[in-house]
């Protein structure tokens, strides 16, 4: 039978028609369409209704987020920032569902929230595969997947401009150790939303931007976010130990290696004391290096952050650290984090 025009079908047309498609598309094209295709089904909009208090009363508040599926049981991951103080908490699916979920745990040290579909504990839902945020380099192909102002599964591309940053937490109480920065392009509702680099791994969950900067984005790396959302789904909490410091991760002069007989390439700068905190009543200072806790090697945050866990809260730490090149040992005792 002839089409419409009189002619006749090509056999394996539609076969050529699809090569032909990927023809068209480039590299850069097929990696991040790739990658959205791989990601894109576990990313949920998260509606919140929560109350604020003011001297008339209160008055009802709504926000949006971003959030997506860590495992096949439910269990998301978003912003502590976008959840906290919700009353009430709804996730639209990609299938065009939408779901009632709970809040299982926040961890504002991280910005790191994991909450829960309700009801529908029998269901399975397409969870993300995680990436290794400790192997990103400076330059790779970063791609922001959420739902900036209700606009669904939008995406956005840029790559990895830097690593290790320091990010004031959303109450500015506290500092976020580091943060990847991105400049693929955020906007308010893709906070808690996923970072994914060019094999649709997930290497971060999108926090912030820098105000008034025009490419300067901000993710907490997907290593914290699988420590922080193991504590919360197994305990709705996470306690750490706290030495008062902020750091980030800094080469390590090569004198200084040979000198005092260090494998380790980097250590971790102190860049905050807090006054009357563990590091600070020990007489650690802004701008040494810490390079062992607790008689363990330590090159970047995540290594500090797992010494520094409930275990060692009250108990006596030995911190080494160069000062000017020469080697100091403090011991500090760490308070829990509040």
């Amino acid at each position: 039978m002839g089409t419409a025009d009189g002619a006749r079908p090509v056999p394996g047309s539609d076969r050529q028609g699809t090569e032909r498609d990927d023809e068209a598309l480039d590299a850069y094209s097929r990696a991040v369409v790739g990658a959205v295709g791989r990601v894109g089904p576990a990313v949920v909009n998260l509606s919140i209704v929560g109350e604020v208090r003011t001297r008339r009363g209160p008055f009802e508040v709504r926000g949006a987020g971003s959030g997506f599926f860590l495992t096949p049981d439910g269990y998301i991951l978003t912003n502590c920032h976008v959840v906290e103080g919700a009353r009430e908490l709804e996730a639209s699916l990609p299938d065009g569902r939408s779901v009632a979920v709970e809040v299982i745990g926040t961890d504002p040290w991280t910005d790191l929230a994991v909450v829960r579909v309700q009801g529908h504990y029998g269901d399975t839902f397409p969870a993300v595969e995680l990436g290794d945020s400790d192997r990103l380099r400076v330059g790779q192909l970063a791609i922001a997947i959420g739902n900036p102002h209700g606009l669904q599964t939008s995406v956005t591309a840029g790559v990895i401009s830097a690593l290790g940053r320091t990010l004031p937490a959303p109450n500015r109480r506290r500092l976020i150790e580091n943060v990847i920065q991105t400049d693929a392009p955020l906007n308010p509702g893709n906070s808690g939303g996923p970072l994914v680099d060019s094999r649709g791994r997930v290497v971060g969950v999108n926090t912030a931007t820098a105000p008034g900067a025009q490419g300067i984005c901000f993710a907490v790396p997907i290593n914290t976010g699988r420590w922080v959302a193991g504590l919360l789904m197994r305990e709705g909490r996470v306690r750490r130990a706290y030495l008062g410091i902020a750091t980030q991760p800094r080469p390590l002069p090569a004198a200084w290696r040979r000198r005092h007989e260090l494998e380790q390439a980097t250590g971790l700068e102190v860049i905050l004391v807090e006054e009357g905190k563990p590091a600070r009543q020990a007489g650690l200072k802004k701008g040494d290096i810490v390079v062992a806790v607790g008689g363990r090697p330590v090159q970047k945050v995540t290594e500090l952050q797992a010494v520094l866990q409930a275990a060692g809260i009250g108990q006596l730490l030995p911190v080494v650290a160069l000062r000017d090149g020469e080697r100091r040992t403090f011991t500090l005792v760490p308070v829990e984090a509040t």
